[in-house]
């Protein structure tokens, strides 16, 4: 790129930007104006590596023209139906494409459009599912400390993150908490660490203080990612889905970060061999081009719902005006061929070696305390200052300024670039990393 875009920035004043300090980014403003690969270039044209993918979104990286094509040829043959009560063909063709990507037997997809609302989806699903079943008493659900899954009113009740919940407590649901899993002894543990499995049991003592027969479903991300890439512990999910299984509570996986591909199989589930009763995804859903999201759970779950209702009516009364928009769906068939024609899958699991042997690589700096990683996914924790969150603060903005995107969150940093990032690229970032975190400054 010879020629910055834009040589000034547009008026800001009318925009008020989402998990943004805006006056701190009026003052030093971060904007990309354009994308291709893995590479961002700023308003002035000044290169930017994407090391977060975006927000995680765009697997396959930006600028496909593939995905661009079919979105046109969409908007051009339609642009749009609702689908109460009416539907595109197209909708039915991405939901059976998806459907041969999922674990066995989570086969019944319902479309979003955005991961919150995902989320907020699986929650109503489940409480219907139980009420179907004449167990309308399971109406509480159980999350994690730390735990983020989005930022409707049903995920910020969920929410373990308290500053996403904190200015919104008289509007959340009934949700128990367990710990969360990361533990002094766990530092720079790669891949699953070996201690943290009697946090399951967390859940055994929420069934005994409030009755297994109350509790409608436990929520989880299976690397807890927007809080810094918190691995489980080797058997810690294998032993949620036992005591849910005892108690007849539904096990949902929160795969909006972690699907496709991200840890190496397309899903979580398959790559930790724990299949959930219902799973959320989004983000890398349509490679991140078209607000999109889907809900997938057993057949039996959506059977029974049908099964349970009478006359005409809805059998799921939800939705959105948004749900299966065909031209998302044009960009998720599209992203899904992607994936499959060029091996990205395949590609991230032999690429994660090296990756993670970069972000080990990164142990003795002066700003890192610890490190944590598995597939295409790490988290940098960072030493903090003297306030929470400053350091990731500070650390993101020094990394933007030395030419690489990373999200921070509070004093952790994810690291999670493109599945069709080169070596020489991965080198590059990795540069970066090394040089703003070993400052002592910082």
């Amino acid at each position: 790129m010879d020629q910055p875009l834009q040589s000034t920035l547009p008026v800001m004043d009318h925009h008020w930007l989402p998990f943004t300090n805006n006056r701190l980014f009026r003052q030093e403003p971060q904007v990309f104006a354009k994308a291709e690969g893995v590479r961002y270039w700023t308003h002035d044209g000044r290169e930017v590596l994407d090391g977060s993918s975006g927000l995680f979104c765009c697997a396959a990286g930006h600028g496909r023209p593939e995905i661009a094509d079919a979105v046109h040829r969409q908007l051009m043959t339609l642009d749009y139906t609702p689908h109460f009560q009416r539907a595109a063909p197209i909708s039915f063709e991405f939901a059976t494409a998806l459907a041969g990507l999922l674990p066995a037997g989570l086969d019944r997809v319902f479309f979003g459009g955005s991961g919150s609302e995902a989320v907020d989806t699986a929650l109503k699903l489940c409480l219907a599912y139980h009420r179907s079943r004449g167990e309308g008493q399971r109406s509480r659900f159980v999350s994690r400390q730390w735990a983020y899954h989005g930022v409707n009113l049903g995920g910020t009740s969920l929410a373990g993150m308290v500053a996403n919940r904190r200015d919104f407590s008289g509007v959340t649901c009934a949700v128990s908490h367990m710990r969360h899993t990361w533990s002094e002894e766990q530092r720079y543990s790669r891949g699953q660490p070996e201690t943290g499995l009697d946090k399951a049991e967390d859940l055994e003592e929420i069934c005994r203080t409030y009755g297994g027969d109350t509790i409608a479903a436990v929520f989880v991300e299976p690397v807890a990612g927007s809080i810094g890439t918190i691995v489980p512990p080797k058997g810690y999910l294998e032993r949620l889905r036992a005591i849910c299984d005892a108690h007849g509570i539904l096990l949902v996986f929160d795969e909006v970060i972690t699907g496709f591909g991200r840890l190496g199989a397309p899903f979580a589930g398959q790559e930790f061999g724990v299949t959930p009763d219902v799973m959320t995804m989004a983000k890398a859903l349509t490679n991140g081009t078209i607000p999109m999201s889907a809900v997938a759970c057993k057949t039996g779950i959506q059977q029974t719902i049908i099964e349970a209702a009478r006359g005409d009516r809805p059998e799921f009364f939800h939705g959105y005006t948004y749900s299966a928009h065909p031209v998302a769906c044009a960009a998720g068939l599209a992203a899904l061929s992607i994936y499959r024609d060029e091996g990205l899958f395949e590609r991230g699991q032999a690429m994660s070696d090296r990756f993670l042997d970069g972000v080990f690589g990164l142990r003795n700096l002066a700003q890192v305390a610890d490190l944590r990683g598995y597939g295409m996914m790490a988290g940098i924790q960072l030493r903090p200052g003297a306030v929470p969150g400053e350091k990731g603060s500070r650390a993101q903005r020094a990394l933007f300024d030395a030419g690489l995107h990373v999200k921070a969150t509070g004093d952790a940093l994810i690291f999670a670039p493109a599945l069709v990032v080169e070596e020489a690229d991965l080198d590059r970032m990795l540069e970066v990393l090394q040089k703003v975190l070993g400052r002592a400054d910082l």
